[in-house]
């Protein structure tokens, strides 16, 4: 089976939800193929002051996925995101250019400034946060999961740990069914 998880590298839920399917994947034999997702675009200048260096490290983040994701390199993106978010989320730091630079050396990535600096790239990213927006939106965020088999991609799952084995394939069961669902369109509760 194949999947595609669309993200935004500055975002803390998306960051939990890739390491739960990153398990998952390798429990169900899954290929995961990574694209943007561009909380950038989606807030548009609808971002508070103290965010926006962030989302310009992200954005430029995002130049350097689509651009892997273009030479077929999809375990380099997934390096890349794993080196960034133990940069970031798992050290409690925030997303930060040089911290784009550092885990895109770390996955093996040469001269990643040269990408990361092209604005080139800007409209592949462009490009996969509309297909993920146009897939499960609107009203949607970061992170959007697309499954064989399903017409629509899916929001989510948002998690606020990453569960155990049996949880998390149950929640991959759960998810994957939903998705493949033609009349299923939400579900949604309050975060505690």
């Amino acid at each position: 089976m194949e999947a595609t998880f669309f993200f935004d590298p500055a975002c803390p839920f998306t960051w939990r939800t890739s390491r739960w399917l990153i398990g998952v994947a390798a429990e169900r034999d899954v290929a995961l193929h990574w694209r943007a997702f561009s909380l950038s675009i989606l807030n548009g200048d609808n971002v508070p002051e103290q965010y926006k260096p962030m989302m310009a490290a992200s954005s430029r983040a995002l130049r350097l996925v689509e651009a892997l994701r273009a030479d077929h390199r999809d375990e380099t993106v997934g390096a890349f995101y794993t080196e960034l978010g133990n940069r970031t989320f798992e050290a409690g730091v925030p997303i930060s250019d040089d911290l784009v630079v550092a885990a895109a050396e770390a996955a093996g990535v040469a001269d990643p400034k040269t990408v990361l600096d092209d604005e080139s790239w800007d409209e592949a990213v462009r490009e996969s946060h509309e297909l993920a927006f146009g897939s499960a939106g609107p009203d949607i965020g970061s992170p959007v999961l697309m499954v064989e088999g399903a017409g629509r991609g899916v929001h989510g799952p948002i998690i606020d740990r990453v569960p155990g084995r049996e949880e998390a394939l149950a929640i991959w069961e759960a998810v994957v069914g939903l998705a493949r669902s033609e009349t299923f369109f939400e579900l949604k509760r309050g975060r505690a």
